[in-house]
């Protein structure tokens, strides 16, 4: 594993230069648009989510909504069907139960149907600016791809970085590895040539070092 004042720095700079901008911090829709972001892809999400919120942008409209319109406007999000029962049972709770509003508690946010501890991170992060981290598959993959952490579960990961990053910084760090993800440390192929952390991420020493044998080898194959 890296040294946790590099893991630190390496943190800090990832939450520096790829910031995400996220198009609303409204609670609600922080939350139902991080329900209808399960399995599917970041693109989908936003197409779902801006059809679903320009027809129905309260959980107070949501609530009173048919799952079957509910159905038709989220569909490029996938699951449709299980997705859109879900966040309106979801609206339901939050009028029902907290007047409309998104509890800002933890503990609270998890007992709504679907929402585990990556959406109640999410939420209390970007809307409620609050000192959490929400480990995704991205967070999870990068920070064990470079050696900040060796974990084996999400849970596992957050606690670790919990450790590592100070809190002010916390609540940004989702969005920005996210960004990282999609931009450099791809799940699949990395940029590692291009990645600022190559001489100190574990996995990117070895590409980088494994390319260049093999670049090595068929240099000289060919020469033969």
């Amino acid at each position: 594993m890296i040294d946790v004042e590099v893991s630190k720095r390496i943190l800090l700079c990832i939450i520096d230069k790829y910031p995400r901008v996220h198009e609303t911090k409204d609670p609600f829709q922080v939350l139902i648009g991080t329900v209808l972001s399960q399995r599917t892809r970041d693109a989908n999400t936003a197409e779902a989510s801006h059809a679903l919120f320009r027809r129905f942008p309260t959980a107070y409209e949501l609530s009173k909504a048919k799952v079957s319109d509910v159905e038709k406007l989220i569909k490029p999000a996938g699951m449709y069907k299980q997705k859109a029962e879900r966040i309106v049972r979801i609206a339901h709770d939050i009028v029902e139960r907290w007047n409309g509003k998104v509890p800002k508690n933890f503990d609270d946010i998890i007992k709504f149907s679907g929402v585990g501890r990556k959406t109640a991170n999410i939420v209390l992060a970007v809307s409620y600016d609050l000192p959490v981290i929400a480990v995704d598959v991205h967070v999870h993959r990068i920070s064990n791809r470079i050696g900040i952490v060796k974990t084996e579960t999400s849970y596992e990961t957050e606690m670790a970085l919990m450790d590592i990053v100070p809190e002010s910084y916390r609540a940004r760090l989702n969005g920005a590895m996210v960004n990282f993800g999609q931009l450099v440390c791809l799940p699949r192929n990395p940029k590692c040539q291009s990645c600022t952390f190559k001489e100190v991420c574990e996995y990117g020493r070895s590409n980088i070092s494994g390319r260049k044998v093999h670049q090595v080898g068929r240099k000289r194959s060919g020469d033969l």
